[in-house]
């Protein structure tokens, strides 16, 4: 039976990077892997929301995973989940056997969001498809219902796969009920590893039992979310809160300014361009990005950025 361990400490959500022309520029990736571990990133989550997963070919996907899976090959500490789809099930049993072929740490699983499962019953069997296809890999679930649509409670998910699915190892919360994400925590004496994917509340992920997040702005700002981490570890409650505000003040901007491909273009700030996102999302242009820039410069936040060089 495989074993489960619990995943801890941040993992990106990595962006996929791009050329100009919106093709693939794997060969960046080593630079990325680098770039996280130096700063503090315990791994990466891909082909997710952040990584334009819904916008990539299947072949695509791959190439992206035999990308991070080369690099890291020889970081046993360093984590590579990656996403396997939700629409196709048939799709998302080879991408994870392909995964399991190259030796990444586990895959994820999201809702379907078209066909969209009427129970939570079928929504576990969904899951048992795919995880079945890969037996002896750990298995996650991706909660993000403001995407999917999918609002089950996800308490409810492990009531139902717990004693059925063997190889389920945990998920990742991307959703702001707090309630639900603390009894997962608790469910089964914590045998899963909840990952809490809404950065600027991470602090409150922490204090009901999160043990770490995936997510986007990890990418650019980990020393930020370290230091928080420390902080509360150590009982130093009001710092530990003054550092998730400026968490708070980092999503608010990137809100500002169009959301998703905001973090992208903050990539080229801290020096790594991957780029632009693919249609239908909308990107910054040139002005607006230049407006970005000066408005990050006059936060004072450098500090907590990833460093690139």
């Amino acid at each position: 039976m495989m074993s489960k361990k619990i995943i801890q400490g941040l993992i990106a959500a990595p962006f996929t990077p791009m050329h100009s022309d919106g093709s693939l520029h794997v060969e960046l990736i080593p630079n990325y892997y680098s770039l996280l571990q130096k700063n503090g990133v315990n791994g990466v989550f891909i082909c997710g929301t952040n990584g334009e997963g819904v916008s990539l070919t299947i072949n695509e996907k791959k190439a992206v995973a035999e990308a991070w899976a080369a690099c890291t090959v020889d970081d046993a500490s360093f984590t590579v989940l990656q996403l396997v789809g939700g629409n196709s099930i048939e799709e998302s049993k080879e991408l994870a056997i392909h995964a399991q072929s190259l030796g990444l740490d586990g895959i994820a699983f999201i809702s379907p969001n078209y066909f969209k499962p009427a129970t939570i019953r079928v929504l576990a069997e969904c899951c048992a498809a795919v995880a079945a296809a890969v037996p002896e890999m750990p298995f996650f679930y991706y909660h993000i219902p403001q995407f999917t649509g999918v609002h089950f409670s996800m308490l409810d998910l492990l009531r139902e796969v717990h004693s059925t699915i063997p190889n389920f190892a945990g998920i990742k919360y991307s959703h702001d009920d707090l309630d639900d994400f603390a009894a997962c925590v608790q469910f089964n004496q914590q045998q899963f590893s909840l990952f809490w994917g809404r950065d600027q509340s991470l602090l409150s992920a922490l204090k009901v039992g999160a043990k770490g997040g995936v997510g986007s702005t990890y990418n650019y700002a980990a020393p930020l979310y370290t230091q928080m981490m420390t902080a509360y570890q150590g009982n130093k409650t009001e710092e530990a809160i003054a550092l998730q505000k400026k968490s708070i003040d980092i999503v608010e901007i990137l809100s500002r300014f169009g959301g998703l491909a905001t973090g992208k273009s903050f990539m080229r700030i801290i020096g790594l361009d991957c780029g632009e996102f693919r249609l239908p999302v909308e990107n910054m242009t040139p002005l607006q990005f230049i407006q970005f820039k000066e408005e990050i410069d006059k936060m004072e936040l450098h500090s907590f950025f990833n460093q690139y060089e």
